[in-house]
This record gives structure tokens, C-alpha cells and sequence, in this order.
């Protein structure tokens, strides 16, 4: 019999790779909640086989009514308030859905007694914040040292999740995705931005140079469709309770991710520093120690770092 899965943010970023995924398993019954209506364009290959609702997950008695209906198996909480950069703008807005939004998830489960369900809490890296060189990679023992209202609340979900299985025993695994990118990702994040700075100069829409602000920052760069892969393994096999890092453990300079996204492009573009554009914590360097996930799961990335710049900057060029 197939199982119930619940994708909050199905329409999102990582969660229409995810319901991709899942459905081409032919293992798995899938639900979902968005937001927006015009995301739902990122789920046209898998629509008609998903169960979809139109939620703001900071209603409760909307979500605890979906919750009721779908009774999951596996829930997949993916969706919140995504861009560290935007949250420096907008702390309260970013802390409040965040926390509020998986807060009222997790009581609907409670409410209706689904103490089987497991349940997967995306954190973030972000956590950890500046991280000393000695320290690195980073490993699930490492100090939080949060830089924005992003990673707060990234910390009390993270900790949220941990409550509620130690209160009720509820089969909660947490993550702490490192940067993953690919095709469907917003503007407002490195990749994306370049991508489709690209795309529009190719196109005529915009004039040959490109602003950029810290490149010379080092990340742990991951395809988003390698990373949904390790969440179903995650769920699946993760021992409840825990807490895993999910990252290739390698990291890169920004100008490196930029040189080889240059490098697909016929235009000559010319790169030109702007200093509005260094976020008030650029930090220097991030990179994942995936060790406790591998040796449970035996997952790695599989796709390559220059195919996902590609397929990102082809997905920028339909769409612009």
C-alpha cells in the first residue's frame, strides 16, 4: 500500500523536486500545500497526480483540517520564508512564519494523534553562522553562531522539532541542508541571480556587465535534485530524534561559480564590484561534514556541479 506523504511548500524550490521524486517512485501517495498560485507552474510534469491545497500554513484550523484529511505517514516540512539575505529587511516577518508556521503543523499531528507520522524539520547550515577555520567542515556539534533573523529562526525550528519528540514522543528527524541549487530557485539567491542576469543579457534585455558584491566567499554547493533524493533517505532511514547535515563537502569561491557559468554564455559579459551588494555578514567560508548522514544512508551527490550551473541558466534562458 502506498504511503501518505505531506510536502508543506510542495510548489516551492526543493519541494516540487521533491514531489518529482516521489511520484516517479510509484511508491508514494503525495499531498501538498503552496501559497501562491503562480508557483504551481514549478509542479506542470506532476500535477495531475498530486492532491493539492492552497494553504497559509500560519492559519492553524486550515492546516489541522488538511492534516486531518490527508492522515500522512511521512511529512516533509519544507515550506517558510527562504532567503537569508531578505531577512535583514524583514526579521519579524521571517521569524514569525517560520516558527508559527511549523509550530502550527506540528500540533495538528499532535492534535489528531498521527504519533506514528514521521516527520522531517528542514533547518539550515545557516545555524552555524561564522565558523572558525580550525572548526571546519562543519559537523552537527558545531557551536550555532547565528548572522541573521534567517538562521533564529532556522535554530527554533530545528530546536521546535527536538521538543516535540522529546514532550511527545513524535517521530521527528531534523536536517541541516548546506547551499543547494538548480533549476526553479528565486532570485535572491547567488546562483539563481547570475543565472538570470545571464539569460537577460543574452537576450537583449539587459546591458553586458553583471554587479556582484563578496566573491570571494567559499560554499558548500549541492544540486537541489541530489539533496531531495537524501531527505527521502532521511525520512525513511533517519533515527528519530537526530539531527544530519546533508552537503557534497566541498565548497567553492562565488567567483569560481561565476567563471563557470560565464564560461556557457556567447556574450561577453564584464563583471563589475558594487559594495551595496556585501551582506552586513559575508561569511568567509562554509563546507559540509556529511559523515553521520553517508554512513546511514550511504547517499552522496551525484550530479555534477557544472551540469547544475547549466541546467540552471538554460532553465533562466526559457523563462526570461
Amino acid at each position: 500500500m502506498a504511503k501518505k506523504v505531506l510536502i508543506t511548500g510542495i510548489s516551492g524550490f526543493a519541494g516540487s523536486h521533491l514531489a518529482e521524486a516521489l511520484i516517479a517512485k510509484n511508491q508514494y501517495d503525495v499531498s501538498g500545500t503552496y501559497l501562491s498560485a503562480s508557483s504551481l507552474v514549478n509542479l506542470a510534469t506532476v500535477k495531475k497526480k498530486l492532491r493539492l491545497s492552497q494553504i497559509d500554513l500560519i492559519k492553524k484550523e486550515d492546516i489541522a483540517s488538511f492534516v486531518k484529511e490527508v492522515k500522512p505517514d511521512l511529512v516533509f516540512h519544507l515550506a517558510a520564508f527562504p532567503a537569508v539575505g531578505e531577512s535583514f529587511g524583514h526579521p519579524e516577518e521571517t521569524i514569525m512564519n517560520n516558527i508559527v508556521a511549523q509550530l502550527n503543523l506540528l500540533e495538528a499531528l499532535r492534535k489528531f494523534e498521527f504519533f506514528e507520522c514521521r516527520v522531517l524539520v528542514v533547518s539550515s547550515a545557516d545555524v552555524y553562522g561564522e565558523v572558525a577555520k580550525k572548526d571546519l567542515p562543519i559537523d552537527e556539534e558545531t557551536r550555532f553562531s547565528p548572522v541573521s533573523a534567517y538562521a533564529v529562526s532556522k535554530i527554533t525550528q530545528d530546536f521546535l522539532g527536538l521538543q516535540y519528540f522529546l514532550s511527545y514522543g513524535m517521530k521527528v528527524i531534523r536536517v541541516r541542508p548546506f547551499n543547494h541549487i538548480g533549476p526553479r530557485q528565486s532570485p535572491g539567491f547567488v546562483v539563481a541571480d547570475f543565472a538570470q542576469k545571464i539569460a537577460k543579457i543574452e537576450k537583449g534585455l539587459s546591458e553586458p556587465f553583471i554587479t556582484v558584491g563578496n566573491l570571494d566567499s567559499r560554499r558548500d554547493f549541492t544540486d537541489v535534485r541530489d539533496i531531495v533524493h537524501g531527505y527521502v533517505l532521511l525520512l525513511e532511514q533517519g533515527k528519530i530524534g537526530d539531527v544530519y547535515n546533508i552537503g557534497s563537502g566541498k565548497s567553492y569561491k562565488i567567483s569560481e561559480i561565476l567563471d563557470m557559468l560565464l564560461s556557457f554564455s556567447k556574450e561577453k559579459i564584464t563583471v563589475k564590484k558594487d559594495q551595496s551588494l556585501i551582506r552586513p555578514q559575508d561569511l568567509l567560508e562554509r563546507v559540509c561534514d556529511n559523515s553521520r548522514f553517508v554512513e546511514l544512508t550511504g547517499w552522496k551527490a551525484e550530479i555534477p556541479l557544472k551540469q547544475t550551473l547549466k541546467d540552471t541558466l538554460d532553465y533562466w534562458r526559457n523563462i526570461v
